[in-house]
C-alpha cells in the first residue's frame, strides 16, 4: 500500500478519492471536491498491482472484485484519475517506464495478417447478438453516432451519422459502393436502399455476415446489397465509392500502407472515399493493455499524423478531414445506460465478471472521449481532386435531400 499511496499523493490533486485498504485503513486524495469517490482494496498484491501497471491491472482488479466500489460509480472514479491525469503530462515515472516500453513493441501486438486479423474480430463481434441488443441502438450501429442536437436520441444520432457520411460521399443511383468493415449492415442496407447504390460490404466476423445478409433478404434489396465474409485485401472489383466506419482501428500500424495501397487500388479514377475512425489528439501512442487483452486484441487508435504520410505516398488526394468532438462520448453514455438497465440479462447471457468487464469497457471509453482527448476524424480522400464539389454547402443539401427520402421509406428493421 505504500508504493500506491506514495503515487496517488503525487496524481490525485482534484476531486475525492477514498480508499480503504485490506486491514481497514483509510487513505484520502484530492482536495475535497467533485467527484466523491471511496473503494475498497483487498489485498496487497491488488494494492501493487494497482501501483506498478493501472493501464492493465484496474480494469482486471475491477473485473475480479479486488477492487470495489463503496461509494460513486466505476465511471465516477475513471472520470477522477483521468481528470488528475490525462491531458496534463502528469504521470509516475514507473507508469511512463511501462508504458514506453508498449510503444516500443507496439508493432508486434498490431501485426494483423489475415488470418489473425479475423480471430481478432471474432473475440469481439461474435459474441452473442443478444448481448448487443442490449445497448446498441435497433440499427445495430456500433460506431460514433452523430449527434445534431443535445437532445438526440441514439437511434437519431446513428441515423444521422449514415445521413451524413452518404452527404459526403455524393453518392448517385446505380454507384458501385465498397463498405470495409461492414458490421451488422446497417451502413450498407442505408445506402442501398436511400441512396439507390449497389453496395458491396466486406466482414471478417461470421455473426455479422449472416446477420446483415438476412436483413437484405428482410428487405428486399439482395439484388443490390451483398455481404462477404472476405478481408478486404482479397477484393479485386473496382469502386465508385468506398466507406469505412470503425474499422480502421483494428488494422495496426504497421498495415497502414497495405490499407491505403489496396484501398488506392480499389478505388476509380474519379471515386471518392471517407474514412471515418477514432483518433487520439496527442499523438502517437499505445493501445491500453487492458483493452488490448480483453475487448480488441490487435487493435490501436491512431493519431492524424500517423495516418495522413500514408495517404500522401500513395497518392490519394485529401479532400476534406472532420473531426468529431465528444461525439463519441455521448455516444457512449447512451450505451453505458442501457447496458447497465438490461445488465441482468447480460450476467444471464455470461457471468458478472463478464459484466463488471463490459461495464469497465463503456465507462473507461466514454472517459477517454469526454477528458482524455480522444475523438473522431472522417478523411475523404480521391485519387484526384476534381471529383467533388469545391465547397462543404453541397454536404447539408445533400443532407436535406435523403431526409426527405427517409421520410418516404419505411424503417429499417431488425433481424431477431
Amino acid at each position: 500500500m505504500l508504493i500506491l499511496d506514495t503515487v496517488l499523493k503525487r496524481l490525485i490533486r482534484k476531486g475525492d478519492l477514498k480508499i480503504t485498504d485490506w486491514s481497514g485503513t483509510t487513505y484520502s486524495y484530492g482536495d475535497g471536491g467533485q467527484p466523491k469517490v471511496h473503494i475498497e482494496i483487498d489485498s496487497a498484491v491488488t494494492a501493487r498491482k494497482l501501483a506498478l501497471d493501472p493501464d492493465l491491472n484496474l480494469g482486471e482488479c475491477y473485473m475480479d472484485g479486488g477492487l470495489k466500489i463503496l461509494e460513486g460509480t466505476i465511471y465516477d472514479f475513471l472520470a477522477l484519475a483521468m481528470q488528475n491525469t490525462e491531458r496534463q503530462g502528469k504521470s509516475h515515472w514507473i507508469h511512463n517506464v511501462v508504458h514506453k516500453g508498449r510503444v516500443v513493441t507496439r508493432r508486434i501486438s498490431q501485426h494483423n495478417p489475415v488470418g489473425k486479423a479475423k480471430q481478432n474480430v471474432a473475440h469481439h463481434y461474435d459474441l452473442s447478438g443478444a448481448l448487443y441488443d442490449l445497448f446498441l441502438d435497433v440499427d445495430r450501429q456500433y460506431s460514433c453516432a452523430y449527434f445534431e442536437t443535445s437532445t438526440s436520441t441514439l437511434e437519431e444520432a446513428q441515423l444521422a451519422k449514415k445521413r451524413h457520411l452518404a452527404a459526403k460521399l455524393d453518392i448517385k443511383p446505380g454507384m458501385k459502393v465498397l463498405d470495409i468493415g461492414s458490421g451488422w449492415g446497417g451502413l450498407g442496407l442505408y445506402l442501398a436502399e436511400i441512396c439507390g447504390a449497389e453496395v458491396t460490404g466486406v466482414t471478417l466476423s461470421e455473426e455479422q455476415h449472416k446477420l446483415s445478409n438476412e436483413r437484405a433478404a428482410q428487405r428486399g434489396i439482395s439484388d443490390r446489397v451483398q455481404f462477404l465474409l472476405k478481408d478486404y485485401r482479397h477484393l479485386e472489383q473496382k469502386f465508385d465509392r468506398i466507406v469505412s466506419v470503425g474499422m480502421f482501428e483494428h488494422v495496426g500500424i504497421g498495415h497502414y500502407p497495405e490499407f491505403f495501397s489496396k484501398v488506392a487500388t480499389l478505388l476509380k479514377d474519379d471515386g471518392a472515399a471517407v474514412l471515418h475512425s477514432i483518433n487520439r489528439s496527442d499523438g502517437p501512442g499505445a493501445t491500453s493493455a487492458w483493452i488490448n487483452r480483453h475487448i480488441f486484441p490487435g487493435g490501436y487508435i491512431p493519431a492524424l499524423s500517423e495516418v495522413i504520410p500514408h495517404l500522401e505516398q500513395q497518392g490519394l488526394y485529401v479532400t476534406d478531414i472532420e473531426i468529431l468532438r465528444l461525439h463519441y462520448a455521448e455516444t457512449l453514455r447512451h450505451w453505458a445506460r442501457r447496458f447497465a438497465d438490461n445488465r441482468e440479462r447480460a450476467k444471464a447471457l455470461y457471468d458478472e465478471r463478464f459484466c463488471r468487464m463490459w461495464e469497465f469497457y463503456l465507462a473507461g471509453s466514454e472517459c477517454a472521449f469526454r477528458f482524455g482527448g480522444m475523438n473522431n476524424f472522417q478523411i475523404q480522400f480521391g485519387l484526384n481532386q476534381h471529383v467533388l464539389p469545391m465547397t462543404r454547402d453541397y454536404i447539408t443539401a445533400a443532407e436535406e435531400k435523403l431526409r426527405k427520402i427517409e421520410n418516404k421509406t419505411p424503417k429499417l428493421r431488425k433481424v431477431s
